[in-house]
């Protein structure tokens, strides 16, 4: 029950020593573990809620630290799986009135000759009430994380106060940043050799998420000077219907069609149209990592969310998770044209050292306006990297790192721990401190 922990952290296991008090009930729902994490699972202490909405029994009360170990109420680690894959949404919740059947064909036949704002208003009546969802939590969910250091105090407690682990990202570097562009278009498409120069005039590489299907062709000379120019190139969903996982049928036909493309790309990423997803059905595609789950969907077409700023597996797959507002969310549904909500969204994953990642559409920056907001995104970046050292990566770069780290582990030497394991090098052993009831971190 602390598999999930000591991934995250990749600390001894003998600073995790945590153990279930009392029989689960069968009862899934949710309750609390202190003032702000959400859970959902089973409690062996106290009565979970069919509703994040109502009085949620707190957990954390019925925690105990004795004998350096931890005693808790519930798995940490289902609570954790039933976030990250967003098994607390039944079934009716993972799909929309454009999400399959005749609505959804409609919608994607017309598209095409559709304009912006007829798709707009299309797509604010499918999103009526987005507001009011309670769970999970906007603009950024950070419920994983905040499972994660509750935990962590805790066994802190039991170890005199400290506990050493594997720091997050290379060089000690605070947190993370990815920028991405899914081209839906022709335009799109014609437009990626410039949008590589933006990208460039601020010393950042990005990914170009291309669909080999039906929207576009894809000639040998854009994809070499895509990979010419060091940017990244993943395969973007079939023929972006948004049908891909209407049907278990549907998606198992389509797989492996979408892993040739992947490999006559030499592309190891995943993104699928729409961010539509059955995270049970992933076994079936054949990419390194995938970047379709989205934190807090509250404006997407499929409702969830993983709850998570960071990285984490599905099975072989690494997931990248969507943790930032969509570029044609942010201007055409949210209205919003400055930096305030995109800074306040990079603001709470860095206060937890996550991965901000953003999709910006080549298609949806052409007029020069929108293409000015996105430019002051990546100048605020880019300060953000000169003063606080955040790392921008490349997903392939992202997905190196973490897999390494996975292998990554902690050995005492003497009165001192060192790491074993590739890229050892580049990685940091940092230890959570308690400062009166609040986590610390020191670097060694």
């Amino acid at each position: 029950m602390n598999r999930r922990f000591v991934d995250h952290y990749r600390c001894p296991e003998e600073f995790a020593h945590c153990f279930l008090n009392g029989e689960p009930s069968e009862h899934l729902g949710y309750f609390r573990f202190g003032p702000e994490a959400i859970c959902y699972g089973s409690l062996s202490k106290g009565v979970v809620q069919l509703s994040p909405e109502t009085q949620l029994h707190d957990s954390l009360k019925d925690a105990k630290v004795e004998s350096g170990a931890v005693s808790l109420s519930f798995d940490p680690d289902q609570v954790i799986d039933n976030l990250r894959f967003e098994r607390y949404c039944g079934k009716a919740q993972r799909r929309s009135f454009l999400s399959g059947g005749l609505s959804n064909k409609l919608y994607y036949f017309a598209r095409p000759v559709l304009g912006v704002k007829v798709r707009r208003h299309l797509q604010k009546l499918r999103l009526n009430g987005w507001q009011a969802i309670p769970f999970p939590r906007w603009p950024v969910d950070r419920t994983v994380e905040q499972v994660h250091e509750a935990m962590l105090r805790l066994c802190a407690q039991a170890h005199g106060g400290k506990v050493p682990f594997i720091w997050f990202w290379p060089e000690g570097l605070p947190g993370c940043a990815l920028i991405t562009h899914d081209v839906e278009t022709a335009k799109g498409r014609d437009f990626c050799p410039t949008l590589m120069g933006v990208d460039e005039n601020f010393g950042i590489k990005s990914s170009f998420q291309l669909i080999p299907e039906g929207r576009y062709t894809l000639s040998a000379s854009i994809i070499q000077e895509i990979r010419s120019r060091g940017f990244e190139i993943n395969v973007h969903d079939l023929n972006h219907d948004g049908r891909l996982f209407s049907s278990e049928a549907k998606f198992f036909h389509r797989a492996p069609l979408i892993n040739q493309y992947g490999r006559a790309l030499g592309a190891h990423g995943f993104r699928s149209g729409a961010l539509y997803r059955n995270l049970a059905w992933y076994g079936a595609l054949e990419f390194s990592y995938d970047m379709s789950v989205p934190n807090a969907a509250h404006l997407d077409p499929q409702r969830g969310g993983c709850c998570t700023v960071m990285p984490y597996f599905i099975g072989k797959i690494l997931e990248l998770p969507v943790t930032t507002t969509q570029d044609y969310s942010l201007f055409h549904i949210l209205n919003e044209y400055s930096l305030d909500h995109w800074k306040r969204q990079i603001g709470q994953i860095m206060e937890k050292h996550g991965m901000a990642s953003f999709i910006v559409h080549p298609d949806y920056i052409l007029e020069p306006r929108l293409r000015d907001k996105y430019k002051s995104l990546l100048a605020y970046l880019a300060d953000l990297r000169a003063k606080s050292k955040l790392w921008i990566a490349l997903p392939g770069e992202v997905n190196q790192w973490w897999r390494a780290r996975s292998q990554m582990k902690l050995v005492r030497q003497r009165n001192r721990w060192v790491i074993e394991g590739p890229e050892k090098a580049r990685a940091r052993v940092a230890y959570a401190v308690l400062d009166a009831d609040r986590l610390a971190y020191e670097f060694v």
